[in-house]
């Protein structure tokens, strides 16, 4: 009798271990996140709408097991601060992020982007003229996103990030937007 146990054909040793360990280390945010994780598909693209620039892209951002730079490129030159036309870095697991809230919310709309990547002047100018904008906002390093997604609702997309547990999520009713980022998770 064999001490280890059977794998199916199509599932070795090495992926079974890296399961168990992906659901071990994601225990803490919830087994649901590392097995969807684990399962996601191997093309992943995200749409979006820029409502200060009317800018649209289709970014089919990962494909075949990997990051694709010059589509992570025009996601950086589409969430540039419009205001200074800065570029910067966009976080790729914001674009996972996002990707998995609107796998959850069913909803194929593009999303709106009211605020991308910030630079520092802006960031600075809306500090004083905007209530509740950080001074060290993670818009800063490229790990932020506003959205909302047109023809859904902006308080349920809220509640969805929120069960992803995977950064921060603002919700802002009255701007009719939300907020998520990649940093450590945190609601308000």
């Amino acid at each position: 009798m064999s001490r280890h146990p059977q794998f199916p054909k199509d599932q070795s040793r090495r992926r079974f271990l890296a399961r168990a360990c992906g659901v071990v280390a994601g225990a803490g945010m919830g087994t649901r996140l590392a097995l969807a994780e684990d399962s996601a598909p191997e093309r992943r693209t995200v749409c979006f709408v820029h409502t200060h620039t009317g800018e649209r892209l289709t970014a089919d951002y990962f494909v075949a097991g990997r990051y694709e730079p010059g589509c992570l490129a025009r996601v950086n030159y589409l969430l540039r601060d419009f205001r200074t036309g800065d570029v910067h870095p966009i976080d790729p697991t914001l674009l996972d992020l996002l990707f998995s809230l609107q796998t959850r919310s069913g909803h194929e709309a593009p999303y709106a982007v009211i605020s991308g990547y910030r630079s520092p002047a802006t960031n600075a100018m809306l500090r004083r003229t905007t209530e509740g904008v950080a001074s060290h906002s993670m818009h800063l390093q490229g790990r932020a996103i506003d959205i909302r997604l047109p023809g859904y609702s902006t308080a349920r997309l809220g509640e969805l990030a929120r069960g992803l547990a995977r950064g921060g999520v603002g919700f802002y009713p009255r701007s009719d937007f939300v907020h998520v980022d990649t940093g450590r998770v945190r609601f308000w």
